[in-house]
């Protein structure tokens, strides 16, 4: 991999992890277009590359901390404050502590439901980024859903109401994003918005259960990569250079993808994935993307 082509798909991660239209789908069909076109890089259902977008992604996660600094802070804060006082009588001068334990209780049950999903699908999943049929149908579903989360009724349920049904099914989706095509930012919120959670909260606690889940994810894909033997075939400068242009690139996308959830407008998006699928399906049928995916 170039060092541009690094930057390029640095940036497509940077954007479309936050927009919620599926980032994984885009970096597939980026690298396959790249490889038909004479790149070197390895296919995008290699080890390497499932690892070298893990990385990127771990690069938004940065974008995550610096937006979200100011709460992140105030609930890391409160959680060693809550942990070193241990619990308190309900509705006392330790109630914040209570709650954000709570919080990261629910957070750790949400990633293990993930993880249920995941694991055993995880080859079903990785041999969906060579077939760009079911990644058109996976991008149909992530518009379906956002349509539906913008024509809700207003949702209720704050931080206190939420329960370890809230969690398991925000956790679900989050397992089942792991689909190329389906959005884990656009699944994981559609799903917290299913069950009754306000926008900002199914926003916060999203983002916020994508930090073990992605560190989770890219740490057992580099074990897997040295079971293959396949470590030493890393390059350093492409992994580092995508994962900052992702980091930098990812703030801006946030921003303006959290002004429009708090608006309900993700409907937007639907047209935008849904013309993508269209496009995967007539490139692959008249052959311009076909020889990609071969």
């Amino acid at each position: 991999m170039t060092f541009w082509e690094a930057v390029l798909l640095g940036i497509i991660q940077g954007i479309f992890m936050f927009f919620p239209v599926s980032s994984t789908s885009h970096l597939v069909l980026m690298q396959h277009w790249l490889i038909e076109r004479g790149s070197e890089m390895p296919p995008p259902e290699s080890a390497e590359m499932i690892f070298f977008d893990l990385i990127v992604h771990v690069g938004t996660l940065v974008s995550m901390a610096v937006v979200f600094r100011k709460p992140l802070g105030h609930f890391l804060g409160s959680l060693f404050t809550g942990v070193g006082s241990g619990w308190r009588r309900e509705g006392g001068p330790g109630d914040r502590e209570r709650l954000t334990l709570k919080l990261a209780i629910l957070g750790v049950f949400a990633v293990f439901m993930t993880g249920l999903i995941g694991f055993p699908l995880k080859a079903v999943f990785e041999g969906v980024f060579a077939r760009p049929q079911m990644i058109a149908g996976t991008l149909v579903i992530t518009g379906i859903l956002l349509w539906w989360t913008d024509v809700l009724p207003r949702r209720t349920r704050g931080l206190r109401e939420i329960g370890p049904g809230t969690a398991a099914v925000v956790g679900i989706a989050q397992g089942l994003a792991l689909l190329p095509g389906l959005s884990r930012s656009g699944t994981t919120i559609a799903f917290g918005l299913f069950a009754g959670m306000k926008r900002r909260w199914a926003a916060e606690f999203s983002f916020f259960i994508a930090f073990p889940t992605i560190l989770g994810a890219s740490l057992l894909q580099f074990l897997e990569l040295i079971r293959l033997d396949l470590a030493g075939s890393i390059q350093l400068l492409p992994l580092v250079t995508g994962f900052v242009v992702a980091a930098v690139v990812g703030i801006g996308a946030l921003h303006v993808v959290l002004h429009l959830l708090y608006r309900a407008r993700f409907r937007y998006f639907s047209y935008y994935v849904w013309a993508l699928a269209a496009l995967i399906l007539v490139g692959t049928h008249r052959g311009w993307l076909g020889g990609a995916f071969h």
